[in-house]
């Protein structure tokens, strides 16, 4: 969408947790007490084939436009002023696009985005009623109750609609006389594709995640039979296991955010830490990939190989690479920020570096991917 960042296509994505069960319902310690959605891509996607992600998907134009200043309150900002982070914004979040001659902020549209995807993958639709926007200070979400919906057949319809032409969302919104719950969701992080990570066509992707709290029982939720093959809800540390037992397969950006949420167990935490985070600002990176001899390791920001000036486009080169092995790149090291990955049954996770915009490091107990695992994240 933003031809200034013609290396990138961007794109939203929520990690979508539902659930919580409240203080006054007890379980063991440490449990937790909501799910997220994950989805299957199909092995036929040109990026990420059968990889199972979080709900979302690249920007249209639809999302952009203006017609959803009627229909959303207190327009341009839509109420997200409140919400609006403090500190340093990610490129993403707060770039202007002339090129599309749109009054709606990205912040807003971004959103539109990430929640009609919901919508087109799995048919979960977060929306609220037009004169009850949700106020971004209060608990987790709840959806729709079923007598604001329309029958399954005709919504199935509409979700058909949706997928061939994203612009129905609107007329879909407008036709429940409800708004996309845009205020539920809030800024977690920013990953761009690394150079040499592109799919098939060399796709490489600038994505919003957001965080969405639901304070109800996972909603049911279908695939497409298309872009999606299967969705399934899981806690976060039941997704790390199953990633563990090679039952599905992870991309590392969603490995690291789901370590990330292993720290919270309760619903009502992580809705509150993200909620209140959000304010903070949000940091873009961009992984730097080192190809070693036995494997290779995806740099972050603040580890200590990390380049000064990295290269985004991949033009000056593409990827980087050595004889060494991967011991001997761990070897002395002592600001660590990085993915190491030496098979699919071997992915570690190295952090000791304090995480910007009073975000969180991944738990330790879940950072280490394989047979016999140890913690191998050093905090």
């Amino acid at each position: 969408m933003n031809s200034r960042l013609r290396h990138w296509r961007e794109a939203a994505t929520i990690l979508l947790a539902a659930g919580g069960t409240g203080a006054s319902c007890p379980r063991p310690a440490g449990a937790f007490d909501y799910e997220l959605l994950l989805l299957r891509r199909s092995p036929r996607s040109a990026f990420l084939p059968s990889a199972h992600v979080f709900p979302g998907g690249v920007v249209d134009a639809a999302d952009f436009s203006a017609d959803w200043l009627s229909l959303l309150p207190d327009p341009p900002r839509c109420g997200l002023s409140s919400v609006r982070a403090n500190g340093p914004r990610a490129p993403l979040f707060a770039s202007e696009r002339p090129e599309l001659s749109s009054p709606l902020p990205g912040d807003v549209a971004f959103r539109i985005c990430a929640i009609r995807e919901a919508f087109e993958e799995a048919g979960v639709l977060l929306l609220v009623p037009g004169d009850s926007a949700s106020d971004p200070t209060a608990g987790p979400a709840r959806l729709l109750p079923a007598e604001r919906l329309p029958p399954v057949s005709e919504l199935t319809e509409w979700r058909h609609r949706v997928q061939r032409q994203p612009d129905s969302f609107l007329q879909l919104c407008s036709h429940l006389r409800c708004v996309p719950n845009i205020w539920s969701l809030h800024e977690w992080s920013n990953w761009l594709t690394p150079v040499g990570r592109a799919g098939r066509g060399g796709r490489r992707y600038d994505t919003a995640f957001y965080l969405c709290c639901l304070g109800q029982g996972p909603p049911p939720a279908s695939h497409d039979e298309g872009e999606v093959t299967a969705c399934q809800w899981s806690t976060p540390s039941e997704a790390v296991e199953l990633f563990k037992s090679q039952d599905i397969w992870i991309a590392p950006p969603q490995f690291y955010e789901l370590c990330r949420l292993c720290n919270f167990p309760s619903l009502h935490d992580l809705h509150r830490f993200g909620s209140e985070r959000a304010l903070e600002g949000c940091d873009r990176w961009m992984p730097v990939v080192i190809v070693a001899s036995d494997g290779h390791m995806q740099l972050l920001p603040g580890d200590e190989l990390y380049p000064e000036d990295p290269d985004f486009t991949g033009e000056r080169k593409p990827m980087l690479t050595t004889d060494k092995k991967i011991e001997d790149l761990m070897k002395g090291a002592s600001r660590l920020h990085r993915i190491v990955t030496q098979d699919l049954t071997n992915v570690t996770l190295h952090v000791n570096i304090q995480p910007k915009y009073k975000h969180i490091s991944p738990l330790p107990m879940y950072s280490k991917v394989g047979n016999n695992a140890d913690c191998n994240s050093r905090l």
